[in-house]
């Protein structure tokens, strides 16, 4: 089974409601890749936590029978520029609009990443 298509998702800082954006950008970005490749995918949106205090998102990405194809990339890139100048209203109308188009958003979920002992800050203080 095929990892699929990894995308980090990166916000403005000072949103009123950065876990609904999130989620609404990778609901509505793969719900448009989907229909504009006319084949089913799987997703999920992921609340990265890292260092304490610190956190980025995710949009992950898959076909549920095969190996995704190189031009899904700029699919992708290209939807998500499109939905990155949104306002959180205008998001949530589209998000609306894409569910009675079929939409059946994920739910964001939070995952825990490992710390990277070798790109930690503890090495530069060793000779």
């Amino acid at each position: 089974m095929s990892r699929g298509l990894e995308v980090g998702i990166h916000l403005r800082p000072g949103l009123r409601d950065e876990a609904f954006v999130a989620q609404a950008l990778g609901n509505l970005a793969a719900f448009r890749l989907q229909q504009l490749r006319k084949e089913g995918l799987e997703w999920q949106i992921l609340r990265v936590e890292g260092s304490p205090g610190q956190h980025y998102y995710r949009l992950v990405i898959r076909h549920p029978e095969r190996a995704l194809d190189i031009g899904i990339h700029q699919d992708l890139s290209t939807t998500l520029n499109e939905l990155s100048n949104e306002t959180e209203e205008e998001l949530s109308r589209h998000l609306s609009d894409a569910e009675s188009q079929g939409l059946r958003p994920v739910a964001l979920r939070s995952v825990q990443e490992p710390v990277d002992y070798w790109r930690d800050d503890f090495w530069h203080w060793l000779g």
